[in-house]
């Protein structure tokens, strides 16, 4: 009877221990289906709608920011080792996530991506630093055109 139940118990370990490992490895089995080469933006930021990629340090002694009655300023630099070119591709796919336009792309030596919303222009800057690259971004409202005064002809 005692290896009766000694059996039973040792079998039922076996089985809890095989059960574990099998969960165990299907679960390690799992792959994420994201794309290595794509940037996820960082969940903190300092204008909810303009979007960071993960790896860029915050520069605070070379940024500032300014927000009152719907008008917002800004010009925050952040460095980082990222891609200038998995950063360009990161922000001509989140940037119309937040209804931003894109104006244009200048490139020479540094990166320049214009966007421009309603009342609002966003300029992001990439300029190498050594292994690194400073990321600037700065924020302001458009410039009001004046209505063009028409001449009259001189007599």
């Amino acid at each position: 009877m005692k290896l009766f139940r000694k059996l039973l118990l040792l079998s039922a370990a076996g089985c809890l221990l095989a059960a574990a490992l099998t969960g165990c490895s299907t679960i390690s089995d799992n792959k994420t289906t994201t794309n290595p080469n794509l940037l996820e933006p960082q969940a903190i930021l300092k204008f909810n709608d303009i979007p960071v990629p993960v790896g860029l340090k915050n520069l605070p002694s070379q940024s500032y920011s300014f927000e009152s009655s719907g008008v917002r300023v800004g010009v925050l630099k952040y460095q980082g080792k990222n891609n200038p070119d998995q950063v360009v591709n990161f922000y001509k796919e989140q940037m119309p996530m937040y209804n931003w336009n894109l104006v244009n792309i200048v490139e020479y030596g540094q990166r320049l991506l214009n966007f421009e919303r309603d009342n609002e222009t966003c300029i992001i800057t990439m300029e190498p630093k050594g292994s690194a690259i400073i990321l600037t971004i700065s924020l302001g409202p458009k410039s009001q055109s004046a209505p063009k005064k028409t001449r009259s002809p001189v007599k």
